[in-house]
């Protein structure tokens, strides 16, 4: 009898020391957007294998709602997260504004690792202060995805559409005339990507390195005229990204081309336009220019736990420089790896059934190590609405191009300090 109540006494201890643990047990929170928390999902079981004493609980919103989050709390410092995902065009405002960890100090040092990764992707989460405030994980080479059988039909082949930007233009009206199809969704993506080249070293987007204001230039001024050459054809279907109309565009053939980040072959493919497989063939970008469209990095806030600190550094360490989960990233996501050490993987060799069988990976990869570094600043966002309003004039109302710019300069001059 004794012997039982011995017994049953340690069960109910052993028990109360299993719920004991089970209360104490470490809680990191992670905030992401689409496709990033489902990376990050895979990704658990890797972490809880190193260590199960600490639970990932993932917050997920969607990309505006999930930057406009991490925004307040950032100014507030309430309701921070242990480690944020930052798409990179809002990396700049985040940057600048001294509410993330700078990761070059200890107990970081990220400048360790610096070598294993994409060089312009790492330069891009450096600020004017040499601080380095988030790790890349992903990034977007740019690429000009085309409809094979819209050009055929034409007579266009791609080193005509490749040759220059005015030979893409040029391109572009005989395959209207041919098919009827629009060159592209809306001469805003020429501007968008024209004004991604010939950056030089110190300059990003819209400012440089001392915040003074680039858009009076003639990167801007030949982007502007290339977008109005286009729209002056009748070349662009005035269609929106991501609009019910562009995903139409491309599964009814009536958009031929496509300027954006690698990973948009990977969401035709999958949801966009699954039905035209086969069709799709991807090229450098016009006049051997190589640009950098998209990007994800991980983040850890200032005001955050410093308790958590430590383990927060171990998730991102994780996620941005193990081999296999960057791989895996880029294969269930098309989340084109940051980390050098995937490039010599097979998978880069593999034909693509979407693109007609092309191994298209490797030319990516050859833009990936091509990319200058573009520096960020905190105020390129709202930059990037001031020149689409002006481009918006020039398109629609015929607005003198060199007034447009020169009133977008004056605007941003007025914000580049602040």
């Amino acid at each position: 009898m004794e012997l039982s109540r011995r017994g049953g006494l340690l069960l109910c201890l052993g028990l109360l020391a299993m719920q004991g643990a089970s209360a104490q047990r470490q809680q990191l929170t992670v905030a992401a957007f689409p496709a990033v928390d489902e990376i990050v999902k895979a990704a658990i079981p890797a972490w809880n294998r190193l260590h199960p004493d600490v639970e990932i609980k993932l917050v997920s919103r969607a990309l505006t709602d999930h930057h406009t989050a991490m925004t307040t709390a950032l100014s507030t410092s309430a309701h921070l997260p242990d480690v944020m995902a930052v798409e990179v065009g809002y990396l700049g405002r985040f940057a600048q504004g001294g509410g993330l960890e700078d990761l070059s100090r200890a107990p970081y040092s990220i400048a360790q690792y610096q070598s294993r990764f994409v060089a312009y992707a790492y330069q891009q989460a450096t600020n004017r202060r040499g601080q380095v405030v988030a790790a890349p994980t992903d990034i977007g080479p740019g690429t000009l995805l085309y409809r094979s059988d819209l050009l055929a039909k034409a007579g266009v082949g791609e080193a005509e559409l490749t040759r220059t930007w005015e030979s893409y233009v040029a391109a572009g009206v005989k395959i209207k005339a041919a098919t009827g199809a629009y060159l592209m969704a809306h001469a805003r993506d020429m501007k968008d990507i024209v004004i991604r080249t010939g950056i030089q070293p110190g300059e990003g987007l819209f400012f440089d390195s001392r915040s003074n204001v680039l858009v009076n230039t003639p990167r801007f001024a030949r982007a502007f005229e290339l977008a109005r050459q286009v729209r002056r054809n009748k070349l662009d279907a005035k269609v929106n990204a991501w609009s019910s109309d562009w995903t139409e565009g491309f599964k009814r053939g009536g958009i031929a081309t496509q300027m954006m980040g690698a990973w948009l072959a990977g969401h035709l493919n999958t949801w966009l336009a699954p039905d035209t497989r086969g069709l799709w063939r991807a090229a450098q970008l016009p006049e051997g220019a190589f640009a950098a469209y998209g990007g994800t990095f991980y983040a850890i806030p200032r005001a955050a736990s410093a308790a958590q600190k430590p383990m927060a550094w171990e998730f991102i360490k994780l996620m941005t420089l193990t081999r296999e989960l960057q791989l895996g990233a880029f294969k269930a996501q098309d989340a084109f790896p940051a980390l050098l050490e995937t490039f010599d993987d097979p998978f880069f060799d593999q034909p693509i059934a979407f693109l007609g069988g092309q191994q298209a990976r490797v030319g990516w990869r050859t833009a990936a190590r091509r990319i200058t570094a573009v520096d960020v600043h905190k105020q390129d966002a709202f930059a990037d609405e001031v020149i689409n309003t002006e481009l918006d004039k020039v398109l629609v109302r015929g607005k003198d191009i060199a007034t447009a710019l020169a009133d977008a300069e004056r605007l941003l001059r007025q914000r580049a300090f602040r």
